[in-house]
Formats: C-alpha cells, structure tokens, sequence
C-alpha cells in the first residue's frame, strides 16, 4: 500500500541514457508518491545534478555512454555521497556486480527491470537509508547533549566536581579549580580532595564523602569554615550526592560547593523581573536561571506548560538571551492556520504550484534564517507535517512548495505545547522521533497556583497597567480581595488574572479593588468543586472576563460549549480574537474546540 505521507519527502535522481527507462522510472517513482524525482542522461548531468540537491537514493545504468555507472559510482563516493546506489544492467557479471559492491552500491538488479523489483528495491534502499540516518542523529544528539551539559558545567559559578569511588577527582569545572587553588598552595590536580580531607578544617568533608560512598544518601548540605592560603576565612556550603549509585553503594561522588563567605556576592533579594516576566517566587527564579543557561546555547528548545503560564514570553525571553537577538523571532501560531495553509506559510511556495498561488512567497522558516522561529501550540499539527518538520530539523533544509531545489537555512527552533506530547505519543498521535528531536532541551513553566507571592505582584502590574489605560486612579486591592485571589487556583493561569484584574478596573468607581468587582466564580470559589473540574481538560471559566471594549453579560456555565461557542461567534460577527475574549479562554484553544467539535462556521448566519 501506498504511504505517500513517507514516500513524498525522498528525493531520488534516475540516471540511463535510455530516454524511455528513465521517463518510465520517473513515472514508477512519482506514482508512488516519492517527490522529487530527477533525471539524467550521462555522467556530467548527473554529477552536476549532485552538486546541486542532496538525494536520498539515485538508481543508475550500469552503461553511461562513454563511462559506466561504477565510474559514476566511484566519483560520488569520492566526493563523500552516502546515500544508497542501485545499479541497474542488461549484461551482469560477477566482476562488476562485486566492483559495484565493494564500493557500497545498496542492490544490482538486470534487465528487464520490472515495476514491482523497481519499487520494492527503492523501497528498502531508503528504509536502509533511513535507519542508517537515525544512527547518526542519535549520535548527533548525543554529541549536542554532551556540549550542552559541557556548556553548563563551565558557566555555572558554583563549583562542580565528580569523584571516582577512590575520591580521585575525575572532572572539575572552572569555578571550583579556582576555588581550590585558593585553598591548596600546590598544583590542582585529581588528588585534590584528598589532599584537602588531610586538612584539619575539611575533615567533616572527609566524613561526608565516605557515608555518601556507603548509604548512597546524599548529604544536601554542610557547611565548613576553613582558610585560604592568605588566612582568609571561607564558609563553604558542599552538597554530596552519590554518581551512579544505588541504595547500598556508589560508583562515585559529585560535589556542588557554594562560597557562602561574602553574602554581597549573591544576591541580596529574588529578581522580580526577567525579559517581560513578572515574578519572585522559588519557582520562577528556576525559570529564569534556566533560560539564561539555555538561551545561550543553541539548540532545540520544547517550552511547556498549561495555557495562560507564558510560553511566549519564554520563547521571546530565551531568544533574547542568545547570540541571535539581534536577528529575527518569527512567530507561528500552528493551530491558527488551516492544515492545508500551514506547509505553505512555513516552507514558502512557488508561483504556480496551487490554485491560487499567483506569486512566490517566502514562508516562516526562511524569513527566521540567522534567528529564531518559534512554533506555538506544535503538540496540534497533523501527522503530515510533523514528518516535513522532523526532516527540517534532521537536516537545516527544507524545499518550498513548487520547487525542487533544497534551501539551508540557520534557524534555531523553539516549540511551545500545553498538552503531554509523551501521552500522545504513548497513543500513535505525535511521532516519537520528532518529540525527542524537540525536546532536546525542556523549559517547563510552572502553573500560577505553584508561584507562591506572585500572585500580588501580577494583579498590582494588571491593575497599574490597565487602571493608566482607562484614565482611571485605582492604586490597589483591598485586603478581602486580595486574599480571595489567593486562594483561587487560577485554572486559567497568568491570562486569567489578567482579564480577572481588567474587569475589575472597568467595573470599580473608586480607587480600591474590592471583592464586589471581582469575578462570580472567583469570588464564589468552592474547593471540591474545582478540583474536580480541573481534571477536565482546559475547563472555561464560569463567568467570562469582561474586555476593556466590550461588557456583554457573561455566558450561563450550563450550556454545552459548542453551544456557548456558536451563540458567542454569533454576537461577536466572526470575529474569533473577540469571542475567544469572551469565553475566557486562549484563543488557540478556541479553535482547537471548532475543530474537536467539527462546527461548521460556513453554515453559521455571520
């Protein structure tokens, strides 16, 4: 059976002087679905063809005229082209066939060449291809990981070491090579601790090291006085944790020692504000130490977490912090834009190539060449172009609707999702290659009802910003309404305590924010019922914020969504931005909803 959502993304070069085999092989491969498929007819069309596109498998005669296809296979091996070879013949012979062999042609078939041995060589050619492909990736991936955590272990200012279960010291990092030259007047070498465990002062040290090797148990932290070289006191904070070590024993040690000595040096207060964030909670000081660890190394980032938590400030953010900000953040909304639009805007398109396309258009990916293109909402796309995608990111390559020839571009990907792609996966909905091609590196944010102390400083910003932008002078809460609004779990997250605090200042004739403006199912909130309405997925809230255009009364919670959805399209004239303001929920999530209820809007008297 045809797969053409496989077959369509190899590109294979057919190579005989026969005009009639060649445009018969064409038509073979292009029935079958594989895209694109290109010809020629002697040795310099087809090494000039190599020199312009990069093929997944080239099918060649044995005989080219005046040179033979092992000539043609030996220049393209010599040039470095991998990709699987089948060599096609009307004379075989044992010496060829092994010549052939030897220098990795894939299969030898003789004339006549039938369509079904054609195809199913093809066929298990690129199979071959592509699993020898998906070794080096993974290899690849392996290498990028290993930089990466390379990258971090340099950059972080406390000092990192591992120790063997000889408490040898197998690595270090900067931060601790110079910490330790400031405590040992010799050479730093991997005897290191144990020099330092002679010391009086590290003793307790030497202790810690021997239980951890042991239990297994790490010792979080413990914290020694001792003396630098120049008879300087130093308070060293060290966490022991074991390497690679079970519940009776470890292989080995990894040390994070903190210099706690001047506490100037660390800072005094949690950071408030990051890029456009605002908060000071534990949870999003780990963010933000995340994205400037992340930012400036360049690769692969999957953002996630439930909507309304900031998945593109944190895309905007980690762009910010890298060698690309002065380039290009293009943004896609993949649930935005029809499947049958969303090839086209990505990967561009040629004049001509659809109904419809009366010009070329340069798509998302070409315009963040040099940047950053970031990709909301990926959990959603369609099995079609999760595959396009993955062989962009194999590859830093991809072809334009219409044309033959690849583009390469420099982009670095970043992908936000609110739903559990390892759950998709885990049922066949989203391809496990491209999750973990994605996911190479995670930033996960966390829900509003885990930031504790955000929650004030979020509704004064909301209030501020919208109170100035209404001419009005509202300056605060009042102690009942702040403490309302922490207790609510913020189902809705950061987006619902802002259109929560914009209906608020709409609503309020003084210069205090009281319970009485606050939403009903804020204000209302019952802890039973919210619990089990948060294991429903993304439930609208009751009550829908009131937008600074519009004070239309809220939609009755009893009436089925799709209901709620069509009745509020209807008020709003179309307009889906308005109505998803309305309903009080992401509009990502409102076509998402269209769609998972297969409304026909076409029907609809807009």
């Amino acid at each position: 059976m045809n797969d053409d959502s496989t077959s369509s993304q190899h590109s294979i070069l057919v190579v005989d002087d026969e005009e009639s085999l060649r445009n018969t092989f064409q038509f073979f491969l292009k029935k079958q679905g594989y895209s694109p498929v290109i010809t020629a007819s002697t040795f310099i069309e087809a090494m000039e063809a190599i020199s312009h596109h990069c093929f997944d498998l080239i099918i060649s005669d044995i005989v080219l005229g005046g040179q033979s296809g092992i000539d043609f296979l030996r220049s393209i091996r010599d040039q470095g082209v991998s990709c699987p070879v089948v060599m096609i013949t009307g004379y075989p012979n044992v010496d060829t066939a092994s010549e052939a062999v030897r220098l990795g042609a894939f299969d030898y078939i003789p004339k006549p060449v039938e369509k079904e041995t054609l195809l199913k060589t093809a066929r298990l050619a690129l199979q071959q291809w592509e699993l020898q492909n998906e070794r080096i990736r993974v290899e690849e991936e392996k290498e990028r990981y290993r930089v990466f955590l390379e990258t971090v272990f340099k950059s972080v200012t406390d000092g990192i070491v591992t120790l063997d279960s000889n408490l040898q010291a197998m690595d270090m990092n900067p931060a601790a090579r110079l910490l330790f030259s400031q405590l040992y007047k010799d050479t730093v070498d991997h005897h290191i601790i144990l020099h330092l465990c002679g010391l009086a002062d590290f003793q307790p040290l030497k202790n810690d090291l021997l239980r951890v090797l042991k239990t297994g148990v790490e010792v979080s932290e413990h914290r020694l006085e001792c003396q630098t070289i120049g008879q300087q006191k130093k308070i060293l904070s060290i966490c022991t944790s074991p390497l690679k070590g079970d519940a009776a024993s470890s292989d080995g040690l990894v040390l994070v020692i903190r210099d706690m000595t001047n506490p100037t040096d660390t800072p005094s207060s949690p950071r408030t504000r990051f890029h456009s964030y605002i908060g000071k909670s534990d949870a999003m000081q780990a963010v933000y130490t995340m994205i400037e660890n992340v930012g400036r190394v360049d690769l692969t980032v999957l953002i996630t977490g439930e909507s309304g938590t900031g998945k593109e400030l944190a895309a905007e953010a980690l762009h910010n912090e890298s060698r690309r900000k002065n380039k290009q953040l293009i943004k896609v909304d993949c649930t935005a834009i029809p499947e049958n639009l969303l090839e086209s805007e990505l990967f561009g398109h040629r004049k001509g190539s659809f109904t419809g396309a009366d010009r070329d258009r340069m798509g998302r990916i070409l315009q963040a060449d040099g940047g950053t293109l970031f990709l909301d909402e990926i959990g959603d796309i369609s099995p079609m172009m999760q595959l396009r995608l993955l062989r962009f990111l194999q590859e830093s390559t991809f072809y334009p609707v219409g044309q033959d020839t690849p583009i390469k571009v420099d982009v670095r990907v970043i992908g936000a999702t609110n739903v559990d792609l390892k759950e998709k996966v885990s049922k066949g909905e989203f391809r496990e290659d491209l999750y973990f091609r994605l996911r190479v590196i995670d930033v996960m944010l966390p829900p509003l009802r885990e930031r504790d102390g955000d929650i004030d400083l979020l509704a004064s910003h909301f209030i501020e910003r919208t109170a100035n932008s209404i001419g009005k002078s509202i300056n605060g809460l009042s102690a009942q309404a702040q403490k309302t609004l922490r207790q609510y779990p913020w189902p809705g997250n950061v987006r619902e305590l802002q259109h929560a605090m914009e209906r608020a200042c709409v609503l309020c004739n003084g210069p205090t924010i009281s319970t009485d403006e606050l939403p009903p199912e804020i204000l209302n909130y019952n802890p039973v019922k919210t619990e089990i309405s948060m294991q429903k997925e993304e439930q609208p809230v009751a009550s829908p914020s009131v937008p600074l255009t519009n004070t239309q009364p809220p939609v009755e919670q009893h009436v089925p969504m799709e209901v709620r959805i069509i009745e509020t399209l209807k008020k709003t004239g179309g307009n889906k931005a308005k109505a998803a303001r309305l309903l009080n929920i992401d509009r990502t999530t409102l076509y998402r909803k269209i769609k998972e209820f297969n409304l026909d809007l076409s029907s609809l008297d807009l």
